[in-house]
């Protein structure tokens, strides 16, 4: 696939350098980079991954709205800000937002839940059980490529419904990020297995 990252950080590097281990073209681009927002979009005719601050995103993919047309969309980005508050609470999610700025591209929440390192493991399997990465989104092909995606790093996909539940993936990452680096806490902990939720 050929895969264009709007972003140079931690988060760019860590996906793409796995998806570039599994055989992908990818180019990531940047404001002051020696390649530029523009190119990596275009560069994605498959897929274009937003690892953005949250802040920015919105404004950049809206920037580039025509660029970003029919295009599968990634969204990795999480609006959490001190003491761990969800910025976006009673509003639009992040996602959203991104999907508002760009109406003609098809976006996919998904990779925001753990931290670069985690995407840095080869393959991210604890416990003997490969990492699980929840999907949000609406337009089923889109979904496709995604989840291709997140099989190449070694994780299973996990439906978790359309864009519209987005919020609550980026709630669960406050949640998540708070208890880990606020607490300390084992927040896997916080949740039974299957057989005990109630739900099998």
């Amino acid at each position: 696939m050929r895969i264009g990252i709007l972003g140079t950080g931690n988060m760019a590097d860590a996906l793409g350098g796995q998806w570039r281990r599994a055989g992908h073209e990818v180019v990531a681009g940047g404001r002051s980079a020696a390649t530029g927002l523009r190119e990596a979009a275009g560069h994605g005719t498959d897929a274009v991954l937003v690892a953005l601050p949250w802040q920015a995103a919105t404004d950049v993919v809206g920037e580039l709205a025509e660029a970003l047309r029919g295009r599968v969309l990634i969204d990795c980005t999480n609006p959490v800000g001190p003491d761990f508050r969800l910025l976006t609470a009673g509003g639009p999610a992040a996602a959203e937002r991104i999907a508002a700025a760009a109406p003609g591209a098809r976006v996919v929440k998904a990779f925001n839940l753990c931290h670069e390192d985690v995407w840095r493991t080869t393959p991210p399997v604890f416990d003997g059980r490969p990492l699980a990465v929840p999907l949000c989104g609406d337009d089923e092909a889109a979904l496709s490529v995604v989840r291709r995606l997140v099989r190449d790093l070694g994780c299973e996909p996990l439906n978790a419904g359309g864009l519209g539940r987005a919020g609550l993936l980026e709630a669960t990452a406050a949640l998540l990020i708070g208890l880990w680096v606020g607490e300390g806490a084992d927040a896997q902990a916080i949740a039974p297995p299957l057989a005990f939720s109630g739900a099998a």
